[in-house]
């Protein structure tokens, strides 16, 4: 008889046992496991739902900047993609490029502004060369205008007077919408 070390196996009657006799009956074990993927399913989907919900084609159309404070308007429709012209109480910018400062702006009597009248064609010569073999899109002249609500209306129309000048007659102009309670930028358009 072979010697056998307590608790290593069990007695005959706990192995033929109903209950407890599967645990011991070795070899016999499937290698399947079961996984229910219903509630991993049900994670995905609303994940799915959520960044399709979130998610913009669009992409930003503009770069609201800390100095600027748009005004508010009650109507207006959504801004397109453009380029930018941003005008705070420091500085005029395009496209995020300084341009010159407001200051020298306000104190101006002529309505022309060299300096971004040169930087707006410029971009319309970079449009027109990129797309001259594209004819589904045409230069269209359009500019957005970020201006600070606190801004006076003279450097505003000079800004106007050199996006005309330049090409770019079709003027839209950032502002909150009011009366969606939301902080979403429309336009209100001047063409």
């Amino acid at each position: 008889m072979a010697i056998v070390t307590p608790g290593k196996r069990p007695g005959e009657r706990v192995a033929e046992s109903k209950v407890f006799g599967k645990r011991f009956i070795r070899g016999k074990k499937t290698g399947q496991a079961s996984l229910t993927l219903t509630s991993l399913i049900d994670v995905m989907v609303i994940m799915v739902i959520f960044l399709l919900m979130n998610f913009s084609a669009n992409g930003e159309v503009l770069y609201m900047s800390k100095d600027i404070k748009l005004p508010d308007a009650y109507h207006g429709s959504m801004l397109e993609r453009a380029p930018v012209i941003s005008v705070s109480a420091d500085a005029v910018t395009f496209d995020g490029r300084m341009i010159l400062q407001s200051a020298d702006l306000a104190k101006g009597d002529v309505l022309n502004v060299p300096e971004l009248e040169d930087a707006l064609r410029e971009e319309k010569r970079r449009y027109e060369q990129i797309h001259q073999n594209d004819p589904d899109h045409p230069f269209r002249g359009l500019v957005n205008v970020q201006a600070d609500r606190r801004i006076p209306f003279r450097v505003i129309k000079r800004v106007m007077f050199a996006c005309n000048q330049s090409g770019f007659g079709n003027i839209s102009f950032a502002a909150l919408s009011r009366s969606t309670g939301e902080g979403k930028t429309v336009t209100a358009q001047n063409n």
